[in-house]
């Protein structure tokens, strides 16, 4: 549990501002953050993955739309004062795969090995085992 646990914890960190310290944070601020988080992000892969612009353009609009459903939904997993971890992992794997496959739309055969290759390939394992354990 407590390697799950870290895994999370270590997606969060990577994902910019913990969520607690968002907890602690204005309406605005938290919005400001989500937004510089994910323009780093399309950044980050439009630079990686050589991305054309209606590429850059879709990637945009999947990590604005999902990153903000999630975490709408953790959110409301914390209003609700929901302690089992478990269901905050697994709202984080549900938009998280939603990313994934999305992304995969998205990208060609090139793009879509590099992305693999890098954090979002060891998330998908990280995910898959998570999933199997479940079941």
């Amino acid at each position: 549990m407590k390697k799950i646990l870290f895994a999370v914890l270590a997606m969060f960190f990577s994902m910019g501002a913990t969520f607690a310290q968002q907890q602690q944070m204005s309406p605005e601020e938290k919005e400001k953050k989500m937004d510089e988080f994910i323009q780093k992000e399309i950044e980050k892969l439009e630079s990686n993955l050589k991305l054309e612009d209606w590429q850059v353009f879709y990637t945009d609009s999947i990590l604005n739309h999902d990153y903000r459903a999630m975490q709408k939904e953790l959110d409301e997993l914390q209003e609700a004062k929901v302690s089992s971890n478990d269901l905050y992992i697994q709202a984080n794997d549900k938009w998280a795969e939603k990313i994934y496959n999305a992304m995969h739309k998205v990208l060609n055969e090139e793009q879509w090995a590099r992305y693999n290759k890098g954090d979002a390939g060891r998330a998908k394992k990280a995910r898959d085992k998570r999933k199997a354990k479940h079941n």
